[in-house]
């Protein structure tokens, strides 16, 4: 549906939600600024310097000021409550996960952890790559994200994700691609000299082409 527009292609189950609140702040606020524009143009229009014209003391009006705070308000309180099942859903919850990782952010590169041959992290046959993050496509990913240094941040606009790495902290994140493809994991936080040149990437691979990878994986790092 937002292919065509600004955005980026979506490929991951949440992603339509999260267009769907961006692009109704957006049109909120494009509102707002043709109504304030226009209303501007007209002033300027009508109350533009005159021969013989002087200027006068126009006091405030309190009710319109009112209306105006109370449908800001309105509209700020609207859209809280209706992202706030969006925000639960993807920030506080999310559905068991089927892949399991451990992703560290340093100074300049991402370091995922991926589980060994037993299937379990935390254990002596871990392995680890920098920068390269598979996953396969329709399988509920979660990792947990943590910084070794300072603050970063884990940004794929293509699946509209985005949490920052804290020091001392471990994030629990998820996400389910639902496109084949490879997608850029910049760092959306200044975190250094070096900040523009951490990158990573995204590799959504059939179930298939993902085992093939990983078994490959496991034999390039005995």
């Amino acid at each position: 549906m937002f292919d065509h527009l600004w955005l980026p292609r979506a490929v991951s189950t949440y992603a339509p939600r999260i267009d769907f609140l961006f692009t109704l702040i957006f049109w909120i606020v494009a509102a707002v600024w043709v109504l304030v524009t226009l209303i501007m143009i007209v002033f300027l229009l009508r109350y533009r310097s005159r021969p013989g014209r002087k200027a006068a003391y126009i006091e405030g009006n309190p009710w319109l000021e009112a209306v105006w705070t109370l449908v800001t308000a309105a509209i700020l309180i609207g859209l809280a409550l209706l992202s706030r099942s969006s925000w639960a859903a993807i920030k506080e919850g999310g559905p068991p996960g089927q892949v399991f990782y451990k992703v560290n952010a340093r100074q300049f590169n991402w370091e995922i952890t991926y589980p060994g041959p037993d299937g379990r992290l935390g254990t002596a046959d871990d392995v680890v790559s920098e920068n390269d993050f598979h996953v396969p496509v329709g399988q509920v990913v979660r990792f947990t994200l943590t910084s070794k240094d300072v603050i970063h941040s884990f940004f794929v606009p293509a699946l509209r994700l985005k949490q920052d790495a804290v020091p001392g902290r471990e994030i629990q994140v998820w996400f389910e691609a639902t496109r084949v493809g490879q997608y850029e994991i910049p760092c959306a936080e200044l975190c250094g000299f070096g900040h523009s040149g951490m990158k990573g990437t995204l590799y959504v691979q059939t179930p298939a082409d993902y085992q093939s990878w990983l078994k490959q994986f496991y034999a390039g790092n005995r």
